[in-house]
């Protein structure tokens, strides 16, 4: 099975700069997309589909043109959860997961912590979504968490780290909790492959910072322990730029 996720960072945008051309040629089995921006009226199902997607499962945020998250399959899931139960996380459209039949795959996206309100709001997030996960694992043991995280985990996934230290996304805390995640059950599905650095999933659209490649790996394919063994392939793909971010990519015996 391969799976990708791509933060589009708007999925229309992104449909408007080939977007939809690319997914045929990359020919994911199952596509997470974060930050669609968007209501599932506004996106053009039907081009989609025609893609090679017939399976398509929006959850959007409550406000208009923020958020968001889809899960874009070939396959049919066998059920499909949308949210979390956890009200604040659902108004915001940031989690949704579509089971299969022996594996389960969740398009997360972390919120950022822009200012400080917004980094208490990403802090109680990281704390509940902990929580919740730590339940589902139990339910269900083969799990697939892909999406924008907001953090970067090591300073090998960062162009400056030293600058960067006090910035959300890098600061300590924030480091400490996506460490304790992969510790309590989780693989850095592209750190398990791949341990050189200078490999980036978004760049800032300052300073010509994609082109310098002074990028930040904040994109994640996290697959829980008893998928190890099922592990084949994991790459990041620069070469897609239908958004600040890029697609990570994950594929599974």
């Amino acid at each position: 099975m391969k799976i990708i996720s791509y933060n589009v960072n708007g999925i229309r945008a992104a449909i408007s700069k080939g977007f939809l051309d690319w997914l045929q040629q990359s020919n994911p089995d199952v596509i997470c997309l974060q930050e669609i921006k968007a209501q599932e009226d506004q996106i053009p199902v039907f081009e989609v589909t025609a893609a090679g997607y017939p399976y398509q499962y929006y959850f959007s945020a409550q406000k208009k043109g923020y958020s968001g998250v889809a899960i874009l399959s070939k396959i049919e899931p066998k059920n499909v959860v949308f949210g979390t139960g956890i009200d604040y996380m659902d108004f915001e459209g940031r989690n949704i997961r579509a089971d299969f039949d022996d594996v389960s795959i969740m398009s997360l996206y972390l919120p950022s912590g822009t200012n400080m309100d917004r980094l208490d709001h990403k802090f109680q997030y990281m704390d509940d979504f902990q929580r919740y996960v730590d339940q589902l694992k139990i339910e269900i043991p083969n799990l697939v968490i892909c999406g924008d995280y907001n953090i970067c985990h090591e300073a090998i996934d960062i162009h400056d780290p030293i600058r960067n230290a006090t910035v959300s996304g890098f600061l300590p805390v924030e480091r400490a909790w996506i460490d304790r995640f992969m510790k309590n059950g989780f693989i850095d599905t592209f750190r398990f492959f791949n341990k050189e650095p200078h490999n980036y999933s978004w760049w800032s659209y300052r300073a010509n910072a994609r082109n310098n490649n002074k990028g930040w790996r904040i994109d994640y394919c996290l697959a829980s322990e008893p998928l190890r063994n099922r592990l084949t392939r994991a790459v990041i793909l620069p070469e897609a730029k239908h958004s600040d971010h890029c697609p990570v990519l994950v594929e599974l015996s």
